[in-house]
């Protein structure tokens, strides 16, 4: 995949596309650093974006779409630039529900809610009661989101059910475990896209990737469209998924 992707016009749906696909969305920054602009001038248009890449795995038939759109390391950046960040979330919770109910987009969000100020809390549960019974595609956003502090959570709920008396040690297994992670009867993520060239997940979905592929994309997220959307459900289609036995 090359930089001049977003030249290329869409050339129609991709024959069976992955289930789930998760997005790491990176390089806001470096687009508006490019262009002389603030960082905020990038994450306004990272949201546009969000926009096209969900319409764009609605038309591809894409059940499951997570995209990472805060993580907890990233409380660690400026306060300004957190604040712009919010900022956005709050204006895509009221201004994008609407449209996403309409076209029957399911969302949720995964992620730890208590370092979200209240009134952004309190549209989410909106959002999330609002699209509950649609049945068009999933979309996930995990917001003050981190891997290990996910599974370390899934490991103290268990904890305390065994302290409890509640739960055999050795009645806990890969699935039930799963139980109680954030993404529960959310399937695994089949393939994992970054943009930006970058090639490490930073901390994102780490039970859940295990048997993912992963797809780095050079374009920058501001210019993520679906031609490379599809192009990468093309590279995963490519492989030999074989989850640990033999090749045929």
């Amino acid at each position: 995949m090359s930089e001049t992707l977003d030249a290329v016009p869409s050339t129609g749906p991709v024959w069976a596309p992955p289930v789930h696909v998760a997005i790491i969305m990176d390089g806001n920054g470096r687009w508006a650093r490019s262009r002389g602009l603030p960082r905020g001038a990038g994450h306004r248009r990272g949201v546009e974006a969000v926009r096209r890449t969900v319409v764009g795995a609605s038309e591809l038939g894409i059940r499951y779409l997570t995209l990472y759109g805060f993580s907890s390391e990233n409380w660690k950046r400026p306060a300004e630039e957190v604040g712009d960040l919010m900022g956005l979330l709050r204006h895509y919770l009221r201004g994008e529900i609407a449209e996403l109910h309409k076209n029957g987009v399911r969302l949720r969000i995964i992620g730890d809610r208590e370092r979200l100020a209240p009134d952004i809390v309190n549209l989410i549960n909106n959002a999330e009661e609002t699209t509950r019974g649609n049945g068009g595609l999933n979309l996930i956003v995990a917001l003050s989101y981190g891997g290990r502090s996910e599974i370390a959570g899934a490991a103290r709920r268990l904890a305390h059910l065994v302290r409890a008396g509640k739960l055999d040690p050795e009645a806990i297994t890969e699935e039930s475990f799963a139980q109680f992670l954030l993404t529960d009867r959310i399937p695994d993520p089949d393939l994992i896209i970054r943009t930006s060239g970058e090639q490490r997940l930073s901390n994102f979905l780490l039970w859940q990737s295990a048997y993912a592929e992963f797809v780095t994309v050079p374009t920058l997220w501001p210019d993520f469209a679906k031609p490379h959307l599809e192009e990468a459900v093309r590279d995963f289609r490519r492989r030999e998924r074989r989850y640990g036995a033999a090749s045929g």
